[in-house]
């Protein structure tokens, strides 16, 4: 990499604040002041800053991860410092010159390339290590007792959907809306996500809250109700009867119902298949629930095309998800996709090059958008939405300065934002990089509309 030619941009910097707090503290020290013996070489920047006690703090990040290190005293990932040598870097003054690492720097760096090469090394295939279960019948015996457990969870489940159906829907106020409409009797859909939980199933629970929410949604709720209803039957059939399914939909069946893949399976295991593809990070977007942090990332292949959706979990602050993949990076690595009848999920497996600044995305209209989002839920009914990139949008607000929407350049076509958006600030931002003028923008397309997650200004903004 070019230190003067690729660097980051400011706003890739700031996505990887853990909080507003560092965001704010990492800009007070993106000036030249309290920093000495900078400098960045293809994969890292480095750089000591002065501090409270008589010692420099020494902070570096290895850019191929990104990686953070410093010899402060905060638990944040990447804390304060790292924020500002970064900013200072991405700022492409001479403050950081390119260069050979400082020694503790160097030792660092060559620390995390022993650490990797070794750890390749001991894996199958020089690849990720697998996990392979100690005992094969005894982990085949526990996946047999869970997919009983399920089929009993989801033959409850098809039995209380008669019920309710046989007395009328209005009756969901002895179950799903006792909180919101008061009823009792015949036990309430709360217990039943419940005992889905206990049958290791999390995604009917899941299906089964949605009830809830369906009939709490306002004066429409009878239509939400019925919708929620007809997913849930068609899930609860689907796994009932997996084994006469395509693959692709059995495998899709078995994620929506909770059953999942382990990474290091995707990546080593004897049916492993990766992509190797230039992939654009198009957004990353953290969100919390309670002391989780669930961070998902949405890449594009640049030769390939596809779209892929990287999840991962942290403990908040103190650890947060990784990988941290800013917007407008360019990743040279490895993917594997999750099973299922229209991949998403996928795994990172090896890289192959450090990240660098990638181009604004090319994208379609919002008939090509409605169209891919259509594609999808005809391979995967419960989808709620397909990440597309929408160009030449303007984004509108309306009467009531609440419900916005994109219209095409044309004015022919125009698509509702998602109400669950960013927010009025979020709003008026996009209103504000557009100007009245098209732009660029990445978000997911669904039934509640489009929920808009990275507009470009040219660079990425995140909303």
């Amino acid at each position: 990499m070019n230190p003067q030619g690729e660097r980051w941009t400011t706003d890739q910097v700031l996505a990887l604040a853990p909080d507003e707090a560092s965001r704010k503290a990492g800009g007070k020290l993106a000036a030249p002041g309290p920093w000495s013996e900078t400098g960045a070489d293809a994969s890292a920047v480095w750089g000591q800053c002065k501090g409270s006690g008589k010692k420099p703090y020494h902070t570096a990040v290895d850019l191929n991860g990104p990686a953070f290190t410093c010899s402060c005293p905060s638990r944040k990932f990447p804390c304060k410092h790292a924020l500002g040598l970064l900013l200072l870097w991405a700022g492409g003054g001479r403050e950081v010159t390119a260069g050979d690492p400082a020694p503790w720097a160097g030792e660092w760096l060559a620390g995390r390339r022993e650490r990797a090469e070794r750890s390749a090394r001991s894996a199958p295939g020089g690849g990720a290590p697998s996990r392979a279960p100690a005992d094969p019948e005894a982990a085949k015996r526990r996946a047999e007792r869970r997919m009983q457990r399920i089929g009993a969870g989801a033959t409850e489940l098809e039995q209380r959907l008669e019920d309710l159906l046989q007395a009328g829907l209005a009756s969901a106020g002895h179950g799903a809306g006792e909180t919101s409409r008061g009823g009792g009797g015949g036990g309430s859909w709360g217990e039943t996500a419940a005992r889905m939980v206990d049958a290791q199933a999390p995604g009917l629970a899941s299906r089964v809250r949605e009830l809830s929410a369906a009939v709490a949604s306002g004066p429409d709720w009878p239509a939400r109700l019925l919708e929620q209803c007809a997913l849930l039957h068609l899930l609860d059939r689907g796994f009932l009867g997996i084994e006469r399914l395509p693959a692709p939909l059995a495998a899709t069946v078995r994620s929506r119902v909770g059953l999942t893949t382990e990474a290091a399976d995707l990546l080593t295991g004897p049916e492993a298949a990766t992509v190797r593809d230039r992939w654009l990070v198009l957004a990353q977007q953290d969100t919390e629930e309670g002391m989780l942090t669930t961070r998902r990332i949405f890449l594009r292949g640049e030769r390939t095309g596809r779209m892929a959706l990287h999840l991962s979990f942290g403990g908040g602050a103190q650890r947060p998800p990784a990988p941290a993949l800013p917007p407008g990076l360019v990743l040279d690595a490895d993917l594997a996709y999750y099973p299922g009848a229209r991949p998403l999920r996928a795994a990172l497996g090896e890289r192959h090059a450090p990240a660098v600044p990638g181009p604004v995305p090319s994208g379609c209209g919002i008939d090509a958008a409605l169209a891919a989002y259509g594609d999808a839920l005809r391979d995967d009914p419960w989808l709620d939405s397909w990440p597309v990139v929408l160009t030449e949008v303007t984004p509108i607000p309306g009467r009531d300065g609440k419900s916005w929407q994109l219209a095409d350049a044309d004015g022919e076509s125009a698509l509702p934002l998602d109400p669950r958006g960013p927010g009025q600030t979020g709003l008026w931002q996009l209103a504000a990089i557009s100007g009245g003028a098209p732009l660029t923008v990445f978000g997911e397309c669904g039934h509640r509309g489009f929920l808009p997650l990275t507009v470009w200004d040219p660079a990425p903004v995140p909303l």
